[in-house]
């Protein structure tokens, strides 16, 4: 959840760090800081609040200088936000200054051990309580600052991707990585840290990705020193090189990248296809599928897990595999799927999606998941990421950097993944004509022009936005491949504008929510002609019948909605299967032009991160 930076080299280290937490701010804002070693001695400087703050009290320092440093910034688990529970966290000698994002679930036991000890704590954080263990194992087993981590970590329960510097050590950082991510830029007689590749994309474009159970003590102007947690083994890491430019994460003109993003949908959506479909052929090529094919043939079971938005596009490929491919298929939230002890077995497939590819709910349950045998399909975006390294084998979704918190072209070629998956597996069945499958494939292939057509009408979203901004609640209602995409509209609303809103099927309506409907309740239906029409258009009746007011998304020369609702917004016509693709995209501007007229901070929500790492 928290982002983390390190620096070791001839360069000026705090201006690296800076900009690199900048870039992982999307992992959380509730505080940040940083610590360089001077010359003399580690010095920090930490604020509550955003980057931006943490930089003005850096401007009044003079002695955050150096060539090595950390830096930190901060979703809050263990402690309120504020100055003193931020990172970096020092030991009680001031020795030891260390960064960590993750949860040690044991901290309170070990923290009373070492106040037994004489230590004292200043701190809410579990990261203090880490930072004097490992000096209390130092000092007691003199031994050096690698493998008094070492010790340490085997005594923690949890997880944690950490980077620890010493006063006495200042040509070294030391690094360790268990169910948070953590990977190692090389560069020219110089290294970087970070929970991501992004704050050191200018200096290098060769990465080293820690597995669970491996650390590293990187040495200035000396080889690294890789090892096993566990059992003190040294091993060889594999150096990838990065394909991500830095062009990639700029905003480019837009005001936000959740803007940005919106808009390379069409082309999120094209790289995704790019080498896997052949249109005029009939060719959908899947390399992470075609080569077990036979197991998505045979699987007993078919389940799918995920989280926040992914989940909602698992639920759009349930209905996908269901009503194209014909296999049954369920859909579990990753947070609830092992503690209701699910019935799993060999002959079993699991299909875990997630954006970052660290988030640790879906990651717990791919390994429980493999422990009883099953196997597992990854759909993620980020290339080396701990859930394509879980997997079995898997899809990238190749959508490109998503900075914005609340995601959008994540989701959709998420779906174009699935929507592939159902296709190709109802051509390996033989329940499909060519005819069928070739039109299927037509359609997924001219989807991004369908989107341009849904963009160009931005400027009748925003007047609709301009109109329901003032509400206090809002009701999502759509039926079969649309339910799912209500959820995601009133899931998009409640991130960035703080509005409450609730997707619903809309046929339930009757069974609870129409109590609530009033004439300051906007209800906004999704009502293509493709998907139970006339129900819809039944459920709207209901709806003008208690004076509530409808903005409806509709098929382009849609007459009879036209008719009832208050505010119409057209999208093009497409078959049933395809529809989810067109209709999410005025929901993510409207969420997105309400959430700026409130003067909201669209990119970073409250309380939010856009990689949930924690548990």
């Amino acid at each position: 959840m928290c982002g983390i930076v390190g620096y070791i080299g001839d360069k000026k280290a705090l201006p690296i760090i800076l900009n690199g937490l900048k870039r992982l701010e999307y992992r959380g804002y509730d505080s940040s800081g940083v610590a360089t070693y001077n010359g003399s001695t580690i010095v920090s400087c930490k604020s509550k609040g955003k980057i931006s703050k943490l930089e003005k009290s850096i401007a009044k320092r003079k002695n955050l200088k150096g060539k090595l440093g950390i830096g930190h910034t901060r979703w809050a688990t263990h402690g309120i936000p504020n100055d003193i529970n931020a990172h970096p966290q020092f030991s009680n000698s001031n020795n030891l200054c260390l960064v960590h994002n993750g949860i040690i679930e044991n901290y309170s036991s070990i923290k009373e051990s070492l106040i037994k000890k004489g230590y004292e704590f200043h701190s809410e954080t579990d990261t203090e309580v880490l930072v004097n263990l490992i000096e209390f194992i130092k000092e007691k087993e003199n031994v050096k600052l690698g493998e008094a981590v070492q010790i340490a970590l085997q005594q923690v329960i949890g997880a944690y991707a950490i980077a620890v510097i010493d006063n006495n050590k200042p040509d070294e950082i030391v690094v360790a990585k268990l169910g948070s991510p953590l990977c190692i830029g090389v560069g020219e007689k110089e290294h970087f840290v970070g929970s991501d590749a992004t704050p050191f994309l200018e200096f290098t474009k060769k990465v080293i990705y820690l597995e669970d159970g491996e650390l590293a003590v990187i040495r200035n102007h000396k080889s690294t020193i890789f090892r096993k947690t566990k059992d003190d083994t040294t091993f060889s890491p594999v150096i990838n090189n990065l394909e991500l430019s830095l062009d990639k994460i700029e905003k480019k003109g837009f005001d936000h990248y959740m803007l940005k993003e919106i808009y390379e949908q069409p082309k999120a959506i094209r790289d995704t296809l790019r080498g896997r479909i052949v249109a005029e052929k009939g060719v959908i090529k899947l390399s992470g599928m075609d080569d077990y094919i036979d197991k998505f043939l045979s699987a007993k079971k078919i389940t799918i897990i995920a989280c926040g938005t992914s989940w909602h596009s698992a639920l759009v490929a349930e209905y996908m595999f269901e009503k194209i491919a014909k296999i049954p298929v369920e859909v579990e939230y990753a947070s609830e799927f092992r503690y209701r002890e699910p019935i799993i077995g060999k002959e079993d497939i699991i299909i875990a999606i997630s954006q970052s590819g660290e988030t640790a709910d879906t990651l717990a349950a791919i390994k429980l998941a493999k422990e009883k045998g099953a196997f597992i399909y990854g759909i993620c975006n980020v290339v080396g990421s701990s859930i394509a390294r879980e997997s079995d084998t898997g899809s990238y979704t190749h959508a490109g950097p998503e900075i914005g918190v609340a995601s959008t072209k994540a989701f959709t070629t998420q779906m174009t993944v699935l929507y592939l998956m159902a296709v190709k597996l109802s051509k390996s069945k033989g329940i499909i004509s060519e005819q069928i499958y070739r039109k299927y494939i037509l359609e997924i292939s001219r989807i991004d022009k369908k989107i341009h057509k849904v963009l160009a009408s931005n400027d009748i979203i925003k007047k609709v936005a301009k109109k329901i901004k003032g509400s206090k609640n809002c009701l999502y209602l759509g039926r079969g491949y649309n339910f799912p995409i209500a959820l995601e509209g009133a899931l998009k609303l409640k991130e960035i504008s703080y509005i409450h809103a609730e997707g619903y099927p809309a046929a339930e309506m009757k069974h609870g929510p129409i109590a609530l409907i009033d004439k300051n309740m906007p209800t906004i239906v999704i009502a293509t002609n493709k998907i139970n029409y006339d129900k819809i258009v039944s459920n709207i009746q209901e709806i003008k019948s208690r004076k509530g007011q409808i903005i409806a998304i509709v098929s382009k020369g849609d007459k009879e909605v036209k008719k009832i609702a208050d505010y119409t917004i057209e999208v093009p016509d497409s078959i049933e299967s395809i529809t989810p693709f067109i209709t999410v995209i005025p929901l993510q501007l409207l969420s997105y032009h309400i959430a700026v007229m409130l003067g909201k901070n669209v990119d970073q929500p409250r309380n939010l991160a856009k990689s949930v790492t924690v548990e």
